[in-house]
C-alpha cells in the first residue's frame, strides 16, 4: 500500500513537472528496489518504514556535516529530502507518548538494569519505527533503567 503510494506520488510529480521532488522519491524507489533484489522479497509497510527511517538518519547525520563544514547549500537541500521523505513516514510520537512506552515495556519486560536493555529495546522497536528516533530511544530507556 505505501509502496504503491510512493509510484503514485512518483508519477504525479513527474506530471506536474516538480523534478526536486520527483528526484527525493526516485532515490527512494531506488532504496527499495535494491532492497528488494538484494534480499529477494517484495518488501512489505514495515520494511519500507525501515528504509524510510534509514534514509531520514542519514540525511540528518548529513545536515551536521555539511553545517558543520560550512556547506549551508547542501545542507538546505539535505533538510528539503527529509520532508519528503517524512510524508511517507508515520505521524511522531509526543515525548510523552514516548515516555509511556518505555515505561510500559520496561514494566512488561521486567527489565531491571542497562543488561536488560536488549528485551526494552526488542519490544519497543516494532511499535516506534519510523514514529521516532531511536538513539534518542535508546537514551531514555538507558536514564530509566540506570535509575
Amino acid at each position: 500500500m505505501l509502496k504503491q503510494r510512493i509510484q503514485d506520488d512518483m508519477k504525479a510529480s513527474m506530471k506536474g513537472g516538480d523534478k526536486p521532488r520527483l528526484g527525493v522519491i526516485r532515490l527512494l524507489m531506488a532504496a527499495i528496489k535494491q532492497r528488494e533484489v538484494d534480499e529477494r522479497i517484495e518488501l512489505d509497510d514495515t520494511q519500507i518504514l525501515v528504509v524510510l527511517d534509514k534514509m531520514v538518519k542519514q540525511r540528518r547525520d548529513s545536515i551536521t556535516q555539511y553545517e558543520q563544514a560550512g556547506r549551508t547549500e547542501l545542507a538546505e537541500q539535505e533538510a528539503f529530502e527529509i520532508t519528503i521523505l517524512q510524508d511517507y513516514l508515520p505521524t511522531a510520537l509526543t515525548e510523552q507518548e514516548i515516555t509511556d512506552m518505555i515505561k510500559e515495556a520496561i514494566q512488561s519486560t521486567g527489565a531491571e538494569s542497562i543488561r536488560d536493555m536488549g528485551k526494552v529495546m526488542g519490544q519497543l522497536k516494532p511499535k516506534m519505527q519510523g514514529r521516532a528516533d531511536m538513539g534518542a530511544v535508546s537514551g531514555l530507556i538507558k536514564q530509566q533503567l540506570s535509575s
